[in-house]
């Protein structure tokens, strides 16, 4: 979610809705697992690097497409990037059940397991922590400092805000969309391999329960700034986490994690709301 909402808070700070997450982050697993189910038991741990990378270039070329169709046609990003979401989650499917299927897994939709040595690290023994955790906070540091320091982060926040004045400081509208689409696709990639390659193990239909469409919630409660989709992320992973335990212990059902975390979103609103605008009564005519 912490990858997923940092591309994220590129495309909103731009003004350009990017909703296909999910999507991109299905296509980076799907890229990177393709490679990582044929390798052999004796692959060295180097093996790690081009699967990311894959996972990079597999959510990056699937949102090639809304910016291509908003950059030269018009189209709206939203409906575009949202619509092709499920053309991923059918193109997963298919695949599963398809060339990367198990055929010693019974007809269950999923892939060979990956080897060990194609597997991240796990950092702390005992746990499922693994390497990337450390990597997805290595890059919520490099989106501060673009965010904050460098010149493409003043024009994407110009473009957002004043896309008249980014034309007349000098930023290319259509390169600046093309460039937060293709950053948040390939975060959300990478997302989508580190779960493959990390503490699923293998490919399967249920790679993500809807980490890409929860990323939205994370970047605006972290205020589409870096630090603050850390925290945001934090505590949206802690909903998950207590919805899985409500659920076995209190008996309601899973969906109540949704339910909070839609709460969460829409009290974020309504604060906005009540902070820029002050309700009057007006005077009786």
């Amino acid at each position: 979610m912490l990858l997923c909402a940092l591309g994220l808070m590129f495309c909103f700070r731009a003004g350009v809705w990017n909703i296909g997450a999910e999507g991109q982050l299905l296509m980076g697993a799907a890229l990177g697992s393709a490679l990582a189910v044929h390798m052999a038991p004796d692959v060295g741990g180097w093996i790690i690097v081009p699967l990311l990378l894959l996972g990079m270039l597999g959510g990056a070329l699937w949102a090639t497409v809304p910016a291509f169709l908003k950059t030269r046609f018009g189209a709206n990003e939203i409906l575009s990037s949202l619509m092709l979401t499920y053309v991923a989650i059918l193109l997963l499917s298919a695949l599963v059940h398809g060339p990367l299927r198990d055929p010693d897994g019974s007809n269950f939709p999923h892939s060979r397991p990956i080897q060990d040595g194609a597997l991240l690290p796990v950092i702390v023994e005992g746990t499922r922590l693994h390497l990337g955790a450390p990597l997805a906070l290595l890059a919520a540091a490099a989106a501060l400092f673009v965010h904050a320091r460098h010149r493409l982060g003043f024009g994407v926040r110009l473009l957002g805000l004043a896309p008249r004045a980014a034309g007349y400081a000098g930023f290319d509208a259509g390169r600046l969309t093309w460039g937060v689409l293709l950053a948040s696709g390939a975060l959300a990639g990478l997302a989508g391999v580190i779960e493959v390659i990390g503490p699923i193990g293998r490919l399967n239909t249920s790679v993500s329960p809807g980490y890409g469409f929860t990323a939205i919630i994370v970047a605006f409660l972290g205020r589409l700034h870096p630090a603050g989709i850390i925290v945001a992320a934090a505590v949206v992973a802690l909903s998950y986490l207590g919805g899985e335990l409500a659920q076995i212990m209190l008996r309601i059902p899973n969906a109540v994690t949704g339910v909070f975390q839609g709460v969460l979103l829409f009290t974020l609103l309504g604060c906005d709301f009540g902070v820029r605008y002050r309700l009057r009564r007006l005077p009786a005519e």
